[in-house]
């Protein structure tokens, strides 16, 4: 699942270069991915995943890693991101089955 977000699902668009006299040379859109070690407060572990500098931006105005998995769509998310997103549902049902 090389250059693809782990988070949102971003990945590689093709297009066009046009130039100023219109020649169009096909061209490669890359998402900006980076390797980011992400804390899970529910798990209180870090977890590595590959995700792309939009999809940071946004996990931090959601409220963390928890709350922006457990709204995200499951098709989107990669089996890594989909199987902590199963472990932290997990978790916190049996946090509020116990209080």
């Amino acid at each position: 699942m090389a250059r693809r977000c782990e988070l949102t699902g971003k990945g590689v668009m093709s297009g066009h270069l046009v130039s100023h006299a219109n020649n169009k040379k096909k061209r490669v859109f890359r998402p900006n991915l980076q390797t980011v070690s992400l804390a899970s407060e529910t798990l209180g572990q870090d977890v590595s995943l590959k995700v792309s500098m939009n999809a940071l931006r946004t996990l931090d105005s959601k409220g963390g890693l928890d709350v922006f998995l457990l709204k995200a769509r499951d098709t989107s998310l990669s089996t890594k991101a989909l199987r902590l997103k199963r472990q932290i549902a997990k978790k916190q049902a049996k946090q509020a089955a116990s209080a």
